[in-house]
């Protein structure tokens, strides 16, 4: 670990820890090695940096969106933390190669396939890109959904701390058989995926991924 990511991770964990009360306790689900993929709903701004330093001591990249490189401090904050952009609404080759390269080299990365902010908690569509760096790595995925923090800037405003619940669930791989998956079924895996991070929501934040009778696994295998 270098100075500067020391630095920055000091600094996440002071902030966050004035900003809110965690309950982390599933973390431990988390492999302490080998290539991983991490897949989680995305609410606010606040769980970037909470979850990046809970994940320490293991090296985690995060894909982010390019837009929040525009500001020079956060920029490097980025850079330190090994942060890979992402370019919205587009086929971004060279985020996904940096994420192979990642995972290759048996790190963990982090992605949220809502690809935007609910930030009222509740589970939006997702996009499928999550499912291409799975199927070219192999590597295992894994579910992780937070809730609570809604209204963490309330709650700050009354210097109040905010409850950040973290719900881990069970690692598994996507098999697509011997051929290439078509669009169509690469969106059947991520609306599988989905389900599997809903169920570890609270029901009120589940959204389009709630009703369980129309989950399946047809394509995820568990306790790999």
């Amino acid at each position: 670990m270098t100075f500067s990511q020391r630095i920055v991770i000091g600094f996440f964990k002071g902030l966050t820890n004035l900003i809110c009360r965690f309950d982390d306790a599933e973390l431990v689900k988390i492999p302490a090695q080998g290539p991983l993929i991490i897949y989680t709903n995305h609410v606010n701004l606040v769980e970037i940096p909470i979850i990046y330093t809970h994940l320490q001591p293991r090296r985690v990249h995060g894909m982010l969106l390019a837009d929040r490189w525009k500001l020079p401090l956060v920029s490097w904050a980025l850079d330190v933390a090994e942060a890979i952009p992402l370019h919205r609404g587009e086929a971004d080759v060279v985020a996904i190669r940096k994420g192979l390269e990642v995972l290759e080299r048996g790190e963990m990365l982090i992605i949220a396939p809502e690809g935007t902010r609910s930030h009222d908690g509740t589970l939006q569509g997702a996009h499928s890109g999550v499912v291409l760096l799975a199927l070219h790595s192999c590597a295992p995925l894994i579910p992780m959904a937070y809730f609570g923090a809604e209204k963490y800037t309330q709650n700050l405003s009354h210097l109040h701390r905010t409850d950040f619940h973290i719900r881990v669930g069970e690692p598994f791989r996507l098999e697509a058989g011997n051929e290439k998956p078509s669009r169509e079924v690469r969106e059947q895996m991520t609306e599988e995926m989905m389900y599997q991070l809903g169920s570890l929501l609270p029901p009120q934040y589940r959204g389009r991924y709630a009703d369980a009778s129309l989950a399946t696994s047809r394509f995820l295998v568990f306790g790999t």
